[in-house]
């Protein structure tokens, strides 16, 4: 896999102390990924400090730069700034294992590391769920309120903390009334 070999950190000539490394990702990279079918570009600057110590190393991800993606409401394309940071800690161990998202166990005989996946996983964690294009965002702030469905649970609607004689009807959004009368119809 010469494609991944580009993100090969070579840790064993490395001595003590900080060392920056500088990456860049393509849209080549999310095709080895496949994942150029959601992805229509990027222009993405990886950033590692590694701090090497006797017992670990400390890589810091500083990813900046500009992803293309395609908006979820109106499927224009837009450039989408990303700008996240994240901590990995590589132990010394007896045997190579990732013990948890974040802390990774290598031998002290291990020749380098490879943090294409990381950075892929860094990306995918900092794309937003919900892609709208910057031009929409302001509709789509309005519009989270509007359409929501109020459950009312038996015990919001009995009157048990409301003055005797006075019964108050929540009030509900018009567009469901429709529904409420079908399902008070019992």
């Amino acid at each position: 896999m010469k494609f991944l070999r580009a993100y090969n950190i070579d840790i064993i000539k490395l001595k003590e102390g900080k060392h920056t490394f500088e990456f860049n990702v393509d849209n080549e990279f999310f095709r080895f990924y496949e994942a150029d079918e959601w992805v229509n570009g990027a222009n993405l600057k990886i950033e590692v400090i590694l701090n090497k110590t006797v017992s670990l190393m400390e890589a810091h991800f500083q990813v900046s730069g500009t992803v293309g993606l395609t908006c979820d409401r109106s499927l224009e394309e837009f450039d989408y700034q990303l700008n996240t940071e994240e901590l990995v800690i590589y132990k010394y161990g007896e045997m190579e294992q990732e013990i948890s998202e974040d802390v990774i166990m290598i031998t002290r005989d291990t020749p380098s590391i490879n943090i294409a996946q990381l950075v892929y996983e860094f990306i995918l964690l900092a794309i937003p769920a919900k892609k709208i294009h910057p031009d929409y965002e302001d509709e789509d702030e309005e519009d989270e309120g509007e359409g929501s469905l109020v459950y009312l649970s038996e015990e919001n609607e009995d009157d048990t903390d409301k003055p005797s004689g006075n019964k108050e009807k929540k009030q509900t959004d018009p567009r469901w009334e429709a529904l409420n009368k079908l399902k008070n119809k019992d």
